[in-house]
């Protein structure tokens, strides 16, 4: 008996899935446990599994397709198996949405193109009305390919009607080319126009946006316009911890970043002050009993943020070594959900890039999020002198539902006060 395999829900927040690849073809035989495609989630690209065995009849979706939870992919069964009720279903499941689809198209084609016609003769009104003295008729093509071949209107002699300007006007002149006027038989001297640089126009690009990016732009929004952000920025002195650092890793086999440093201290801080590692329920706050920091890791499609879990409990030695891994298999679209669930805090360092301060958008269902911006040179004054110094602005966004301004100011003040002094955090 023929039996299908569905899009699955791969992660908690998943809506639709799109085949990256298929490890199969039409014919093949395939046994219970083998992995038949790649899926691309919100979060990853993760393998998709058959739970039963047969050949394969019919794969119903192509690679690069997006589909909803529940979309029938493949169907498998006996070879020579008729699957004609099961292909006709997936194949007017496609059709019924291809056609809403098209209706709705067709529904706006209409006033697309009555709101071009009106554009058209609005626009040509508006030439023809104008006198030959006051400007020189032209299409508004003709008008932008003079622009770019760096042409004048004025030494272009139009073919339209009325003299009109055309597109095919301005593709036969030549730049520099003008017709000579009858000679008054007086000398005039010329007075010389500015000349316009020729531009080559180049092609708009649409690039498809992928599951993740589809993800981050609506939980971004979401976060942005119901929880009320707020924003508190501390500078700190980083010479002690840059002294800490550069001892731990002339013993250490395992290079400590200064990021990792950051990741103790918000960590053992937010065990101090459980308000910021808190999360709003709606009709309760919910304080977590452990700290499980998130890291923003960049790629290609946006960010992801796996998770440093019981970060208070962790050496440094421990905190970069998981950090590195999960950077590399973010990379690699290899990291699984338990990898980025359950942050009650998240950290976004920019330090690297050479920004110096920014602001970050909370990430649900967290109340807070830290933003880290590089170390600067700058001059300090310390004992009545100006000496050079090394400093790092970090600035708190949080939720304003669930942590107010003096909790935050707090929490930033312990985070300073462990990063000023590092050796007190390695207790």
């Amino acid at each position: 008996m023929a039996t299908v395999i569905d899009m699955p829900k791969l992660s908690d927040t998943m809506e639709e899935g799109t085949i990256a690849k298929w490890n199969i073809k039409e014919g093949d035989t395939v046994e219970a446990g083998d992995i038949v495609a790649e899926v691309e989630t919100d979060k990853a690209t993760m393998d998709l599994e058959a739970f039963d065995g047969g050949v394969v009849l019919k794969i119903l979706v192509k690679e690069g397709d997006a589909v909803p939870l529940g979309t029938k992919l493949v169907i498998l069964g006996e070879e020579g198996e008729d699957i004609s009720d099961i292909d006709d279903e997936a194949g007017s499941a496609s059709g019924d949405a291809g056609s809403q689809e098209k209706a709705s198209k067709e529904d706006k084609e209409p006033e697309k193109e009555d709101e071009s016609e009106a554009k058209k003769d609005a626009s040509e009104k508006k030439e023809t009305s104008s006198s030959d003295g006051d400007r020189v008729k032209a299409s508004p093509l003709a008008k932008k390919l003079a622009e770019e071949k760096g042409l004048n209107l004025s030494d272009i002699e139009g073919s339209g009607p009325h003299g009109r300007i055309v597109k095919a006007d301005v593709e036969k002149a030549s730049p520099g080319k003008k017709e000579e006027a009858p000679s008054s038989g007086k000398e005039e001297k010329e007075t010389p126009k500015p000349s316009v640089s020729a531009v080559q126009s180049r092609e708009d690009e649409d690039v498809k946006v992928s599951q993740m990016r589809k993800t981050i732009a609506k939980r971004l929004a979401e976060s942005k316009y119901t929880s009320p952000h707020f924003y508190e920025t501390v500078d700190i002195d980083m010479k002690q911890a840059i002294q800490v650092r550069s001892a731990l890793n002339e013993v250490s086999d395992v290079k400590i970043s200064f990021n990792d440093l950051v990741v103790k201290a918000s960590a053992v801080a937010l065990r101090q002050h459980p308000w910021v590692n808190a999360s709003w329920m709606g009709d309760a706050i919910r304080l977590h009993g452990d700290v499980h920091v998130a890291v923003a890791v960049a790629i290609d499609e946006g960010l992801l943020t796996p998770v440093i879990r019981h970060a208070d409990q962790k050496g440094l030695r421990s905190i970069s070594i998981e950090t590195k891994d999960y950077a590399s298999k973010a990379r690699d679209k290899k990291l699984q959900p338990e990898d980025w669930e359950g942050s009650t805090f998240t950290i976004s360092n920019l330090g690297m890039f050479g920004i110096e301060e920014f602001t970050a958008i909370i990430n649900p269902p967290n109340a807070a999020i830290l933003a880290v911006g590089a170390i600067r040179d700058v001059p300090v004054v310390e004992n009545g002198e100006v000496v050079p110094g090394k400093r790092m602005k970090v600035t708190l966004s949080s939720d304003h539902r669930v942590v107010d301004g003096a909790k935050a100011a707090e929490f930033l003040n312990t985070v300073r006060k462990l990063l000023e002094n590092p050796a007190s955090m390695l207790l």
